[in-house]
């Protein structure tokens, strides 16, 4: 097969697998943004990668955001949202970081594609996206032609786009009005 086969199978399997996230859970993530004081965001890896995309458009729409680990995050209060990108939802410092979020009383947000992981029992919203991967301890009906967590990788920055663009439109935020939020000193 070609690259540009390869990608058509990829972009076929995208759509076709993005047919099984559950919308309402979609709109409780937007909602728990919404009304979020700050917005933490972490993952590792690949995830994590995603992730800090997703910081980044929120930062553009005008949101007090965060990504863990960074020397200038402030500390967390009540009513302020923690938005974890993980796959399996097991990996150790992210379970970590969302049972100290939970003690200080956080919102949790997860993206998965295992809701019955160890993080997923701690969040209050649990996205979950379709993919696979080695780490997945449940079963899963979604297959990939893609290695590793790829699919699942790629459905996330997908997603946390699709509710970029649901923000906008709640918000009357446009490029335009985005724009001057953009980097200048890069």
């Amino acid at each position: 097969m070609s690259v540009t086969g390869n990608l058509s199978q990829i972009l076929v399997e995208l759509t076709t697998n993005q047919r099984v996230i559950r919308e309402e859970a979609l709109e409780a993530l937007v909602t728990e943004i919404c009304q979020a004081n700050h917005i933490f965001l972490a993952g590792a890896g690949r995830s994590g990668i995603a992730v800090r995309g997703f910081a980044n458009r929120l930062m553009h729409l005008g949101k007090s955001v965060s990504l863990v680990g960074d020397v200038t995050n402030p500390h967390s209060s009540p009513g302020d949202l923690l938005i974890v990108g993980s796959g399996s939802g097991e990996t150790e410092s992210l379970v970590a970081l969302a049972r100290k979020a939970r003690r200080g009383n956080v919102k949790i947000g997860l993206i998965t594609m295992d809701e019955a992981s160890t993080i997923g029992q701690l969040a209050d919203v649990v996205v979950v996206l379709p993919g696979v991967s080695p780490k997945l301890r449940s079963m899963t009906q979604v297959t990939s032609v893609q290695p590793m967590g790829s699919a699942f990788e790629q459905m996330s920055f997908l997603t946390y786009d699709a509710i970029i663009l649901e923000l906008m439109q709640q918000t009357g935020e446009t490029t335009d009005t985005m724009f001057p939020r953009h980097a200048d000193l890069e």
